[in-house]
């Protein structure tokens, strides 16, 4: 349905708001951010507002306090405040908004972004102010934060009648172009961040392995170029440098990119090598943080790594290095007392574990947990020892952690105390 409307900025406007309560006060606000010339009449005048507007009087609305405002405000919710306004308007050249009543009004308030050179107005048509503002904050995502500097440069060629908009438009594609490092937590959706899922939501291309879950992936809008980029223990669909470079090629092609990694992308998720090459090619990246499984899957798993009592630190070790090696520097840690370990990628390494573990003459009762598909449907968790390590971990599915330390025997204290966890 079309409607008859007109969207125009006006500039250097007065205009008179009549009333004082919340309504009153937000569309003061919507003309103190936009540095709009006004004045307010009500009878009362909420304190938040005094500090809006200089020129304001509380006293009851009548007729003859109009001046030479061109634009009225009707704030009060007052039907006959409405009348009267209707009938002045028909003797006088003015503009009238009474608020929440479209079939009355001249013109609507648009949702606005910040104000500064680029400024986006959203409008429904007074049908619905909220899914106004909506579509606003998504425009307000899209928009560079140093777009001022942009235009203030755009307006100096202007100014000398240099206009290229074909170069423009090429220019602007650039300054939209962002790689994303997206942590994206251990795998349920309701632990991503709200900016882990705006960026997931917009993306032209989104990167993704075997450690991001379904649930995870069913967010990406159908029309999103995805890739899968996974590297699992044996198989490596795409080296590390090949994903490097899979990204800077859509970066170059003006896309947003968003580069989904489990937990956080900084906690032996490869995010660095990344970010190193992506700074280096000179592409605008941004590392959004996660939820690391080496905290929340324990957590999930009914273990507090640090529990009084029980542990008064931990330390979080990989399994693996560079190559697919065995990492076992960390394996000393099990002796040390009042501490938790815990061990990312460590579930095909247990039998490594548990013989150097006996090498160093670690006692082989050492509690132990394995924690599998953390918050998934599919979440196993399974409380052994050292001594039984290898065997319990053969039923065990991967991506999982193992835990160590006098806190998994928490869980086991807690017993059916608490069904949820």
């Amino acid at each position: 349905m079309k409607t008859k409307t007109l969207p125009i900025l006006l500039t250097n406007q007065k205009i008179l708001l009549i009333g004082g309560g919340k309504v009153a006060l937000q569309k003061a606000q919507v003309l103190y951010e936009n540095a709009m010339d006004f004045r307010v009449i009500a009878e009362e005048i909420m304190p938040e507002m005094l500090v809006l507007v200089d020129d304001k009087k509380e006293k009851k609305f009548k007729l003859k306090d109009i001046q030479d405002e061109p634009i009225i405000i009707d704030a009060t919710g007052n039907p006959k405040v409405a009348q009267k306004l209707l009938k002045y308007k028909q003797k006088h050249p003015v503009l009238l908004n009474v608020v929440d009543t479209p079939a009355l009004c001249d013109f609507y308030f648009m949702a606005l972004t910040k104000n500064r050179l680029l400024q986006v107005a959203v409008s429904s048509n007074g049908a619905s102010p909220t899914a106004a503002k909506y579509f606003r904050d998504e425009c307000e995502k899209r928009i560079p934060k140093d777009i001022d500097a942009y235009l203030a440069k755009k307006q100096e060629e202007r100014n000398k009648g240099v206009i290229e908009a074909e170069n423009t438009k090429k220019e602007l594609r650039a300054q939209n172009v962002r790689v994303y490092l997206v942590g994206c937590g251990i795998g349920d959706p309701e632990l991503l961040t709200r900016k882990a899922y705006a960026v997931i939501q917009y993306a032209d291309v989104v990167l993704y392995d075997h450690l991001i879950s379904d649930e995870i992936m069913a967010l990406v809008p159908q029309e999103t170029m995805k890739i899968y980029v996974g590297k699992q223990k044996g198989y490596h669909s795409k080296s590390q440098e090949k994903i490097n470079t899979l990204i800077l090629k859509h970066a170059n092609k003006n896309r947003v990119v968003a580069r989904l990694k489990s937990g956080d992308p900084f906690v032996f998720g490869r995010g660095a090598e990344e970010l190193r090459d992506l700074v280096d090619a000179k592409v605008k990246t941004e590392v959004i943080p996660g939820i690391s499984s080496a905290i929340a899957g324990p957590l999930v798993g009914g273990i507090p790594i640090t529990a009084r009592g029980y542990a008064s630190g931990f330390t979080v070790v990989s399994a693996h290095l560079q190559g697919n090696s065995v990492n076992l520097d960390w394996v000393e840690l099990l002796a040390r007392a009042n501490h938790t370990v815990v061990v990312l990628m460590g579930l095909s390494c247990v039998k490594e574990i548990v013989q150097e573990a006996s090498r160093l003459g670690l006692e082989n009762i050492k509690p132990c947990a394995i924690i599998s598909n953390a918050s998934r449907p599919n979440q196993k968790v399974l409380t052994t020892t050292l001594k039984n390590l290898v065997e319990d971990a053969k039923d065990m599915q991967r991506p999982a952690i193992l835990v160590f330390g006098e806190v998994v025997n928490f869980k086991q204290e807690l017993g059916g105390k608490h069904a949820d966890v």
